[in-house]
């Protein structure tokens, strides 16, 4: 049987979800593929969406029109917002999220999305074929035989890719959470001559419940007020949420003990995994064993909905049965414990992301975009936010319209992709806040501000979701405004400083300027601001960081600016840099193989040095 469609999506994750999604919205009939409809929007690696660096993606991703946002806030169990201690560009808020739910509501969103079909099958094949510039892929085929014409792929198999779960000296073919593999793809893949790499990541055991004595813990409430995700979730949803609560568990010295003791048991150890693990979630063993000098390792209990099973962040493991149990037992509060799912590692095959553009097309292979997982990176978020630019592209591809390539000024999505395309990985990635050189742009709070407009251009945002966006985009300029416009006298403000054990000020002073103060903010100064108009939440919070930060923006934004003329000289596709001279044989070569859009991101290639940047400059400049 022969079948045709625009867009064929391979597998039905996180980051598939999107890419099918935004396809669709766009207006292109769209084949979305799963091994099993049961795993559609599976959350098997830990039930929660956002956190350090990955909930401004998840904004990010609403602000363009993403659902990830959405759907979050329909199944929140626990809302945080992380790092409060510290500079508003690290806040982030994090969910616990009702798994089933997740996946129930992403599923229904699918079903009913037009122009979306949901096909439950392998795709064990991708048809590739030559073009008047190279080659373009075709179609697809299914374990069945069928064939589906296309004129786009986007591949976001996950972790299923050739999957292999490794349980102490146990091992066999299985995608997570004991699904079916997809075991056949691989082989035409690199039949096309696409470089695959070997990851690897693993879970925690899930304990039941009634067996933890929650009493030996300590607890972890939520937040008072959370804000949603989605600026199409009202800002008073989550008023009268009975939140649950999440627990913090330490490891013992006779947990430590029995790792030890057990290490050779371990399917890392004992050298049965060759995939590369994720640096920033380790397995507890290799925590046991890189940071030896620590006594303890905190450890977190989080529900995952209307279950009996309990998650435990950061005792992801790969030994075997047993000894999962003994070191569980040896917890406080987990004397009596039962393991309801087992821990367990699990390899998996992915691309080298350097073959890709940064619209995450194949440079070799028209039509063929890789997203997720399969572009070796970790994570619901940073899987989500790269099916979202996959299928936005190509979408606007079929239509004929330029590309969404997003710069690295502009969000933490444009960083993700800028990294790995331009960079590579040699490990899991992982999305960080660190990984920004414009954090204080790139903030959560104003993740709208920054790539609603885009969402907008390539035709995601609705009109009533835009004309929200307006209205809240003037609410801060007027506040912004009338803070700066709004003086105190002495009189008036002195004796409230002095209260709050404040330098007094001799002239008048703005509300702006109060707010400037490192020791108070917007809450803190309303005895004082007695005009204080009646405004949404969100609206406070970005209006008051913007005055606070306003000479840090200043200078990250005029930094930036500069920047931006380097990612503005666009390089030919067609350059031979062996041809250059001046280049040194490295740069010439690095060069050649990443073939760089733009000088921005020449510079950004391990191999590339200033100079080499220097003479690319005097170069094209006189061409």
């Amino acid at each position: 049987m022969h079948n045709k469609t625009q867009v064929v999506v391979v597998g039905a994750g996180h980051a598939g979800i999107e890419a099918a999604l935004a396809c669709a919205r766009l207006g292109v009939d769209t084949v979305l593929f799963s091994l099993s409809l049961d795993s559609l929007a599976n959350m098997p690696c830990n039930p929660s969406i956002g956190g350090t660096g990955k909930g401004h993606l998840v904004y990010e991703i609403d602000a363009l029109g993403g659902e990830m946002g959405r759907a979050a806030d329909r199944v929140t169990l626990q809302s945080r917002t992380l790092n409060l201690g510290k500079g508003a560009a690290v806040h982030s808020k994090r969910i616990q999220a009702d798994r089933q739910r997740y996946h129930q509501i992403m599923k229904q969103t699918i079903e009913n999305t037009p122009r979306l079909r949901l096909v439950q099958a392998e795709i064990t094949d991708i048809i590739i074929e030559k073009a008047p510039n190279g080659r373009r892929v075709s179609g697809v085929m299914t374990h069945l035989g069928e064939v589906w014409s296309c004129d786009c792929a986007i591949l976001c198999p996950g972790t299923y890719l050739n999957g292999q779960i490794f349980v102490g000296d146990v091992n066999y073919s299985s995608g997570p959470d004991n699904l079916r593999a997809a075991n056949s793809l691989t082989a035409a893949l690199l039949r096309e001559g696409i470089t695959l790499m070997r990851f690897k990541t693993g879970t925690p055991p899930r304990v039941r419940r009634c067996t933890i004595d929650f009493s030996a813990l300590e607890e972890q409430p939520g937040e008072d007020f959370p804000l949603p995700f989605s600026a199409d979730t009202p800002e008073d949803a989550f008023l009268g949420l009975e939140q649950l609560k999440c627990y913090i568990v330490y490891t013992t010295p006779e947990t430590h003990r029995i790792i030890r003791e057990n290490l050779g048991r371990s399917a890392m150890y004992s050298g049965q995994i060759h995939g590369t693990g994720t640096r920033y979630c380790p397995s507890i063993e290799d925590k046991i064993v890189r940071f030896a000098d620590k006594e303890r390792h905190q450890l977190f209990v989080e529900p995952m909905g209307d279950t009996e099973e309990m998650y435990l962040q950061g005792l992801s493991t790969s030994m075997p049965a047993d000894v999962q149990y003994r070191m569980l037992r040896s917890l406080p509060g987990f004397s009596r414990a039962e393991i309801m799912r087992y821990a367990y590692a699990i390899e998996y095959d992915c691309c080298d992301p350097t073959q890709l553009c940064a619209t995450l097309e194949f440079k070799e292979i028209s039509g063929l975009y890789g997203a997720g997982q399969f572009n070796g990176t970790s994570g619901y978020e940073e899987a989500a936010a790269q099916g979202l630019v996959a299928g936005i592209n190509a979408a606007l591809k079929l239509k004929g319209e330029e590309p969404l390539i997003l710069e690295r000024s502009g969000s933490y999505i444009g960083t993700l992709i800028d990294d790995l395309v331009t960079k590579g990985t040699n490990e899991p990635y992982r999305i960080m806040t660190s990984r920004s050189e414009y954090r204080l742009l790139l903030r959560q709070d104003n993740a709208d501000l920054r790539l609603t407009e885009l969402g907008r251009r390539v035709g995601l945002i609705t009109d009533d979701r835009y004309r929200r966006f307006l209205e809240r985009r003037r609410l801060i300029e007027l506040e912004t405004e009338r803070l700066e416009k709004t003086y105190l006298s002495p009189a008036l403000v002195n004796p409230f400083l002095e209260g709050l054990g404040e330098s007094p000020v001799a002239t008048g002073i703005s509300l702006a300027d109060l707010l400037r103060r490192p020791s108070l903010d917007y809450v803190e100064i309303a005895p004082v601001d007695t005009d204080r108009p009646a405004l949404p939440r969100s609206v406070t919070i970005t209006t008051g960081i913007n005055i606070k930060y306003e000479g840090y923006i200043k200078r990250g934004k005029a930094e930036a600016a500069r920047l931006a003329k380097l990612e503005g000289f666009y390089l030919p596709a067609d350059t031979d840099y062996s041809a250059i001279r001046g280049l040194r044989i490295e740069a010439a070569q690095k060069l050649n193989r990443f073939k760089p859009r733009n000088i921005g991101q020449a510079s950004r290639i391990s191999g590339v040095n200033p100079a080499d940047v220097s003479v690319l400059l005097i170069y094209f400049g006189k061409k």
